[in-house]
């Protein structure tokens, strides 16, 4: 027994191999013999119907959004001014052309009297139906608002001024009642439309 274990080499004593253990035991490559059933529950529901495919995200087509901006849908209508915007517009578009009539002809005649219908007419058009006042009150105002600057004066002082400015008044009274008249009736005729349409409704 002694010689037996002298002759042994050194190390951990190597055991015979064990067919039961190596039968066991499953290869690198191989799934066991002995595998548990998966834990795992079908796709598919309890009737065995098959799961319906996963919703598509679906990106918006350029044309759709290309009638938007900023939230608002374009309609193709002008942009409608409010009361403030159509009294600027008044001032500033009548002084503009009372100006030019100034420059070439050293007055305000038919130049100034056309530009004043025009303006009248613009702002009639295109207020807002809310503000549908503003458009016959702002034509005088600017109207008045260009003689006064604009106007020749003979002598200085506000009585001239005054004087002045009632006598343009009075020798351009035709162009000051016809654009005034011209803004009234546009006026009147969106209101009556538009309640027409309310009722239609």
């Amino acid at each position: 027994m002694e010689q037996s274990i002298r002759t042994q080499p050194p190390g951990p004593r190597r055991r015979p191999p064990n067919r039961a253990a190596a039968a066991a035991v499953p290869g690198p490559g191989r799934a066991p013999e002995s595998a548990p059933a998966s834990r795992l529950r079908p796709v598919a529901g309890p009737s065995g119907a098959a799961r319906p495919p996963a919703p598509r995200l679906r990106l918006p087509l350029r044309g759709r959004g290309e009638d938007r901006l900023y939230g608002r849908r374009r309609t193709g209508r002008p942009t409608r001014l409010t009361a403030i915007g159509t009294g600027v517009l008044a001032v500033l578009a009548t002084l503009a052309v009372a100006g030019l009539d100034r420059l070439l002809f050293d007055d305000l005649g038919w130049l100034f009297g056309l530009g004043y219908l025009v303006v009248c007419f613009q702002l009639a058009v295109r207020v807002r139906y809310v503000d549908l006042l503003a458009a016959p009150i702002s034509g005088p105002i600017a109207f008045a608002a260009a003689l006064l600057l604009l106007a020749p004066v003979g002598s200085s002082g506000v009585t001239a001024q005054v004087v002045s400015l009632a006598t343009g008044l009075a020798l351009r009274a035709g162009w000051l009642f016809s654009g005034t008249g011209l803004a009234a009736l546009i006026v009147l005729a969106r209101f009556v439309a538009q309640r027409r349409i309310q009722r239609s409704r």
